[in-house]
């Protein structure tokens, strides 16, 4: 039997858990700088927050709205961790499989965007 496809909702929640390990771990390090570790903090919890959000949207304009909101913030998430990663600042291997994420949820909320346009 195939496994059924995960939600936008766990993959943001899973999403926004990475992140919050990763910010733990970047607040550890003195070297650091932590106010850009805060910026991807923000907006990677701020995916799955408005993907949550968007379960209770009121009608499909706020939906919209809300995987509008999702794909900005996992935009800006994967240029933190892009920004991380160019800069030296994380071991390539630490940001691997969150960058997959990020990546994957910025394709999969631009094809849901441009879904929801038509």
């Amino acid at each position: 039997m195939q496994q059924p496809l995960e939600s936008f909702q766990s993959r943001g929640f899973r999403f926004a858990c990475g992140v919050v390990h990763l910010y733990i771990y970047l607040s550890k390090r003195p070297e650091f700088p932590l106010h850009l570790a805060r910026q991807l903090l923000k907006a990677g919890t701020s995916v799955g927050a408005n993907l949550e959000e968007g379960k209770a949207a009121q009608g499909r304009r706020d939906y919209k709205t809300k995987i509008s909101i999702a794909l900005k913030e996992a935009r800006e998430a994967h240029f933190w961790l892009r920004l991380f990663h160019a800069t030296q600042l994380v071991e390539a291997a630490r940001l691997r499989a969150i960058t997959s994420e990020a990546n994957d949820l910025v394709a999969l909320l631009t094809a849901t965007r441009r879904s929801l346009d038509r």
